[in-house]
């Protein structure tokens, strides 16, 4: 999608107030911003699906963050508008998702054009591994991605099979300068397990990656990876304390002026610490995931922070990686250690329901009464057991596109929205075989 005009700047302003709509036009993971710009003096912020930025050394570019396959061209021309000789000498991945690190190939051709070298790349040491693990799973995750970003509808969607691997790595900390500016890249744990920040202290000009993203944080994520929640909130703290005067978000608009800069990534770390340790404390006393994932709740004075909406990841998910994390996959439940074959399970309730129509009523009462969440329940169980009926998957994908109508989460949203396309084709699921 792309925003409504105005300078990046100005919008910044008013996402800071509260003023732009965070769920649908100005989604910090779906907006576009057709226009880069140079925010303050030699930083220029391109805006897609995540932020690719470009720095003026003195003595050639530096890159943070790189953009997706999709913005090779459009981050070069935005580029070479702004500096149209001058080199691209190094370019820093804060982590190894794909909406990241595909920007720099244009200027890599240009470069061995003009018999100069290609930039330099760095990133922490764990990248190349994930690189390595995507190669190994293109199917998977092509198919999770479907769901999660609703491109069910793209059939030659694919997931890269080709990276740019980078040239430099670090473990702990690396510092490198070019031109008139130092370059401080941090590692901390958080969306990733290789997740980099950079510092540049010259210009008091933060970049976050994704750590920071003008949402609750990608700490969940139902269908990728462990997040990291404590760490994560950890590198925040640190970063708060550095007295950055531009934040250049990983996703979304940037956050200008040390005050705001502070208060965002404090109280970001805050609702993290907050979700972890509730998790944690009612984990000591033993109960299911279940009871865990309806006590814990976001602390009442940060829900209506602009940049802490839940537009993106939500907050059950998170609670769902703290669980994995410290917990495992069980989720206490004795009946789910060796179950039965789900299809086995859901024709047994079933028919001790009276069969597929009483139970197909008895959600559609659910719908009428508002009770969205357990009538997808029974739904569910109908076309585990009846995978061909048509009436089952009429109702079913009424009750998704219902259900996903009410999330605020765009990655919930998507995933319902996908069930029930699925059952408008008659399958349980697209990205999958059944």
């Amino acid at each position: 999608m792309v925003p409504a005009m105005g300078t990046i700047a100005d919008l910044a302003e008013r996402m800071w107030a509260g003023e732009l709509d965070v769920v649908h036009e100005h989604h910090p993971v779906a907006a576009r911003y057709p226009e880069a710009e140079e925010i303050v003096d030699g930083v220029l912020v391109y805006l897609s699906t995540a932020s690719a930025n470009t720095l003026d050394t003195g003595d050639g570019l530096v890159m943070l963050d790189t953009g997706a396959p999709y913005d090779v061209d459009a981050l070069y021309g935005q580029v070479r508008r702004w500096r149209p000789d001058e080199p691209l000498a190094a370019a820093v991945y804060s982590h190894h998702h794909i909406d990241h690190v595909f920007g720099t190939a244009r200027f890599e051709q240009e470069a061995a054009e003009r018999g100069r070298p290609r930039p330099v790349v760095y990133a922490h040491a764990d990248l190349p591994g994930n690189f390595d693990r995507y190669l190994r799973t293109l199917g998977w995750n092509r198919r999770i991605n479907q769901r999660q970003f609703g491109l069910y509808g793209l059939a030659n969607f694919t997931w890269p099979d080709r990276y740019r691997y980078p040239d430099v790595t670090f473990d702990d900390r690396l510092t490198f300068r070019r031109g008139e500016l130092t370059f401080e890249l941090h590692h901390d744990r958080g969306e990733t397990d290789d997740a980099t920040w950079t510092w540049v202290p010259e210009r008091k000009v933060l970049h976050p990656g994704d750590l920071f993203i003008y949402a609750v944080p990608n700490a969940g994520n139902p269908q990728k990876v462990q997040r990291y929640v404590g760490d994560w909130a950890a590198g925040l703290r640190k970063m708060a304390a550095l007295g950055a005067e531009v934040m250049i978000s990983g996703h979304g608009l940037p956050v200008l002026g040390g005050e705001r800069i502070r208060t965002a990534l404090t109280d970001t770390a805050e609702l993290l610490e907050s979700l972890e340790s509730q998790t944690l404390a009612l984990m000591e006393t033993g109960c299911t995931l279940d009871r865990v994932l309806h006590d814990v709740e976001l602390p009442a004075h940060l829900r209506g922070k602009p940049y802490l909406q839940p537009v993106y990841d939500h907050p059950q998910f998170i609670v769902r990686n703290v669980w994995r994390r410290f917990g495992g996959w069980h989720d206490g439940e004795p009946d789910h250690l060796l179950p039965s074959p789900r299809q086995e399970q859901a024709r047994e309730w079933i028919a001790l329901a009276g069969g597929t129509g009483a139970v197909l009523a008895r959600a559609a009462e659910l719908r009428e009464g508002g009770n969205l969440r357990l009538a997808c329940h029974l739904v569910e169980h109908a076309v585990v057991a009846e995978p061909a009926s048509a009436d089952v998957h009429a109702l079913r994908a009424e009750l998704y596109t219902a259900w996903a109508a009410e999330q605020s989460s765009s990655m919930a949203r998507n995933i319902l929205d996908h069930a029930a396309e699925s059952s408008r084709q008659g399958k349980r699921d697209l990205a999958g075989d059944f």
